[in-house]
């Protein structure tokens, strides 16, 4: 009988089938082990991407904070200036009203002399209205001028003195009262220019002014932008008389020829001013806004308010003293320190201060 073979668990084919199972186990530790590295490179690309826009937004932000901080610097800087002009009004306001309380207290003799110049006042104004052409005191009718509807106003505006000057602003901005209609009538023609309605206003009051000039005045014209000339060249060192029809005309015809260019200087106008000899004694500057330079040409062809602000000041120092200096505003848009800064000016020089209608003279 045939001996019977053993069986042996452990066999080979046992062996084979452990060894691949452990070379499987291998192989899928290293499938995972790769498919997770290249997820981590993934997802830190990701990351990186995501680090480097935050960076770039802060940077952004950042930039604009230092733009946002500029802003407030300077709008802090206009608030100082604003209070001071604030400040020096309220000042004026508080001497005005001293005066008032003054007069309140004065004497029977001095509020019946009050009453005759009102009564004299009156008087004038009924003159006026009439626009006698002859006889009447005080040069009416000088020069022919009559407003819309032959009106004449009480104004305020002492017509008066022995040298008069007249100062008239020809700079750009006299063409209109916006800043887009300025630059749509500056590219127009000549000709067009010239018929701007806020140019012709300034023209007519320049008529109405010499209209109402005493006979036996001196007087003197100039127009200026960023320069001052005389309406007759050859005559602008010396006041002319108002009985002079020739010359007065010749004023008026220059004036009426004038197209309106270029920025605005008041030093160059009060400088000339002061070099008169006799000085003035009346002063009527008809003007729109604060001046855009000084005696030289700005180094920027963008001037804030606050460094208009500054020129007006700056060209105070060259205005003639002790002669009063009357103000007419046409006021402009973009410019709100003018109104404030021109009225403190003619109560400093013991003047007045006049911004017209539309309609006036």
């Amino acid at each position: 009988m045939a001996k019977r073979r053993e069986l042996n668990v452990f066999s080979l084919s046992f062996l084979d089938v452990m060894s691949c199972g452990f070379g499987a186990v291998i192989l899928i530790f290293i499938i995972i082990n790769h498919s997770t590295e290249t997820t981590n490179l993934e997802i830190n690309a990701q990351l990186l991407a995501e680090i480097k826009e935050i960076e770039e937004d802060i940077e952004d932000e950042t930039e604009n904070l230092i733009a946002i901080k500029n802003t407030i610097d300077e709008t802090e800087d206009e608030i100082v200036t604003t209070e001071e002009l604030i400040q020096q009004l309220v000042q004026a306001i508080k001497q005005l009203e001293a005066q008032i309380a003054a007069q309140l207290g004065t004497s029977e003799e001095e509020i019946g002399k009050l009453k005759a110049d009102l009564k004299r006042l009156e008087e004038e104004a009924a003159l006026l209205e009439l626009s006698l052409s002859e006889d009447v005191e005080g040069g009416e009718n000088l020069y022919s001028f009559v407003g819309e509807g032959d009106r004449q106003y009480l104004t305020g505006l002492k017509i008066g003195g022995e040298n008069i000057l007249i100062l008239l602003d020809t700079s750009a901005s006299m063409l209109d009262k916006t800043i887009v209609n300025i630059i749509r009538t500056r590219n127009l023609p000549d000709a067009e220019k010239i018929q701007a309605d806020k140019w012709q206003r300034a023209v007519r009051t320049i008529e109405w002014i010499t209209a109402n000039m005493p006979r036996d005045s001196n007087f003197q014209l100039f127009t200026f932008n960023t320069l001052a000339q005389s309406a007759i060249p050859e005559k602008e060192d010396q006041w002319l008389s108002t009985g002079n029809k020739e010359d007065l005309e010749k004023v008026i015809e220059h004036v009426k020829s004038v197209i309106p260019a270029g920025g605005t200087s008041l030093h160059h106008l009060f400088s000339k001013a002061r070099s008169f000899d006799p000085p003035p004694d009346n002063i009527f500057l008809i003007v729109d806004g604060l001046p855009t330079q000084g005696f030289d040409e700005p180094t920027s062809t963008v001037v804030s308010s606050q460094e208009r602000n500054q020129l007006f000041v700056s060209a105070l120092s060259e205005v003639p003293v002790n002669t009063p200096v009357n103000i007419i505003l046409f006021p402009m848009e973009g410019d709100p320190l003018a109104a404030a800064s021109y009225w403190r000016l003619a109560q400093i020089t013991t003047g007045s201060f006049l911004a017209p209608s539309e309609d006036w003279p």
